[in-house]
Formats: C-alpha cells, sequence, structure tokens
C-alpha cells in the first residue's frame, strides 16, 4: 500500500495542484486536490495492460473547467435545490442559481473548483488521502461556516472507500457526493448502454422536466426505472425521456451500509459493485456529454460514462417528508460509500 504525490501545475490564480496515486500492487486511483477529483482508476487486464475506467482529462486545465463535474465532489448540496432557496428556522436562504431557475450541486463557486488540504497516509489496511476545506458562512447562499474532512482511500480488498464528514456552527442543509464517470469496459471506449446494471431499490422520486422531485416515492415495478433484477442500460433507457438522471430509494437493511448497485460489463467480466451509508443515489447516463475531449484525446460522447451517486435525495431542504439532510451546531455529518472492483487477476 502506497501513495506517490508529484505536481499537477497551477491555477491561473497563482494556486499550486497536487496528483496523488494510490496503489496497493493490484490496482490504484489518481486523485487531485482540485476538487477532491478522481483522475483515473486502473485496473489490470488480460493483456497486462492496465485499463482505466473512468472519464476524465490528462491536464489540470481540464479540471479547472470541467462542465460535467468529471470524477469531482460536489456540494454543500449536491444534485437539485429547487427555486434556489430554502428555509431554516424561519429564514430564507437565497441559492447560487446555475440551473434553469434551480440549484444544481451547490451553484458557483462549485466545491469542484476549490483546492482542498491534503495529507496522505498509508497503513496495512489501507492508503490514501485525507482533505480538508473551510466553506465559509455565505459561500454558494448557505448559512454557516462548513469544516469538511473526506477520505479517499484503497484497501487491500480492491475497494475504494469515500468517507465524509463535516461539522458546523449554524443549521445548515449538507450533502456531499462523489461524480465519477465509469465506464467498466475503459473510460475511451465508446457508449456504457451494454453495461448491466442492478439496482439494490424498491423506490424511486418521479421528477418534472428540470429533474425537480414531485416530492412523491414511487414503486419501481412495472416502469423503465425497475433495475432489481439488473437489465442492460440501454434496454428501456428510450422510454425516460432525457435518458436516466434520477434518485433510488436505497433498500435499508438495518446495516449501516447497504447495497446500492452491481455494475457488470458484459465483455471483460469487469464488477462495480457498491455500497453506501446515504438513504438515496442517482443514476446518471451521461445523457449531457456531448463530445467532451478527454484523457489521451478520448472524446466522450452521450452515455460515454455512468455515474452513481450517492447522496440525500434531491431537494430535501423543500420536502419535509425525505429523510432530513439539517446539520446542526454540536452535530456531525457522516457518511461513507465504497465501490468494490472485480477483475480478471
Amino acid at each position: 500500500m502506497k501513495v506517490k504525490k508529484r505536481s499537477f501545475g497551477t491555477l491561473s490564480s497563482g494556486k499550486k495542484v497536487s496528483l496523488f496515486t494510490v496503489t496497493n500492487g493490484e490496482m490504484s486511483f489518481s486523485v487531485t486536490n482540485l476538487g477532491c477529483a478522481i483522475t483515473s482508476i486502473l485496473l489490470p487486464s488480460s493483456n497486462r495492460i492496465p485499463v482505466d475506467v473512468v472519464l476524465g482529462y490528462s491536464t489540470l486545465d481540464g479540471y479547472a473547467l470541467n462542465g460535467p463535474y468529471l470524477g469531482c465532489l460536489v456540494g454543500r448540496f449536491a444534485n437539485r435545490v429547487s427555486g434556489a432557496a430554502f428555509e431554516v428556522a424561519g429564514q430564507t436562504w437565497s441559492l447560487d442559481s446555475n440551473d434553469h431557475g434551480n440549484c444544481l450541486h451547490g451553484g458557483r463557486p462549485g466545491y469542484h473548483k476549490t483546492v482542498w488540504d491534503a495529507e496522505v497516509f498509508a497503513n496495512s489496511r489501507e492508503a490514501g488521502v485525507i482533505f480538508r476545506r473551510r466553506s465559509p458562512a455565505g459561500e454558494q447562499g448557505f448559512p454557516g461556516n462548513l469544516d469538511m474532512k473526506v477520505v479517499y482511500a484503497l484497501t487491500a480488498a480492491n475497494d475504494i472507500v469515500l468517507r465524509y464528514s463535516a461539522k458546523t456552527d449554524q443549521p445548515t442543509h449538507v450533502n456531499l457526493t462523489n461524480h465519477t464517470y465509469f465506464n467498466l469496459a475503459g473510460h475511451d471506449s465508446g457508449s456504457v448502454l451494454n453495461h448491466e446494471v442492478q439496482l439494490f431499490a424498491d423506490r424511486y422520486t418521479p421528477v418534472d422536466q428540470n429533474a425537480i422531485p414531485s416530492g412523491k416515492i414511487l414503486d419501481v415495478a412495472g416502469t423503465p426505472f425497475d433495475f432489481r433484477a439488473g437489465k442492460k442500460i440501454g434496454l428501456d433507457i428510450d422510454k425516460v425521456p432525457g435518458g436516466f438522471d434520477h434518485n433510488w430509494e436505497i433498500n435499508r437493511a438495518g446495516d449501516p451500509l447497504n447495497p446500492v448497485a452491481l455494475v457488470t460489463d458484459p465483455v471483460s467480466g469487469r464488477k462495480l459493485t457498491v455500497e453506501s451509508t446515504q438513504p438515496g443515489v442517482q443514476f446518471y447516463t451521461g445523457n449531457f456529454l456531448s463530445g467532451e475531449i478527454g484523457k489521451l484525446g478520448a472524446r466522450y460522447e452521450k452515455n460515454a460514462g455512468f455515474c452513481l451517486e450517492t447522496q440525500h435525495f434531491p431537494d430535501t431542504p423543500n420536502r419535509p417528508e425525505f429523510p432530513p439532510s439539517i446539520l446542526l451546531p454540536g452535530d456531525r455529518y457522516r457518511q461513507e460509500t465504497v465501490w468494490h472492483f472485480d477483475f480478471e487477476q
């Protein structure tokens, strides 16, 4: 288990950015402290040439722009807040409106555009990077200072573990997630519509034309949103206007970590298993990718990757019927997501 650090370049602001590579001898991942963005996940293959299974950019400049949020952490409230506003303790807080009058992924300045403090660690069980940042009160319009600690770790069992914690000095809403786009066939291999996905979710939250939840939580049975038995992404995607970009309610078994998803590339046999402590997951099929130029000149067209964003439900600050996302002074926000990879040895 080891971690290597190198320079990733300098932003126009003059801030220096680092790139960290974490390896366990079988697989590795790289991450930058600009937006805590995962830039690569390398898995072994039968021809002994590692395969990179996440979309990303080759240079810092790509991540400094990063319209599709490739690989990065998003917050203070990931996903959407309707009307770019919410009420806490009788006071209305106006957020940055960056998505059809709503607030998407916290608005501007995005956490994915900020440089985080970083330190590396390694022991016999895991190795990784610890990121820290204070989001000051009023940033993006949110109340309260938010002190965040985020750990990305690789274990000997080929798990990438994402641990998030935060505390505040004023009531605020918090919903942090990672926006990595996966393609288990390889980041440059084209569409993921042939991937097979199983979601451990009996219900989902329907949305309007701007992806704002109606407030209902509906059964997936008999709908294109039923992935309980597993099916190819492309099987029913045309039955959903715009493709999949929805929140599923994760089935809870009473354990802190619950199964979220199992994704298989049928050609290579590579598998991704996701577990999380979060109540929901946004399954997004890269519907808005439109030819972005990625690593080594790869072109990322529509459906070139998929995201599994473990989260609080979208628009929770305005939906008291959803599991609460409020963080109070004296309490601590904690959540964990695990990505487990299976591949040919």
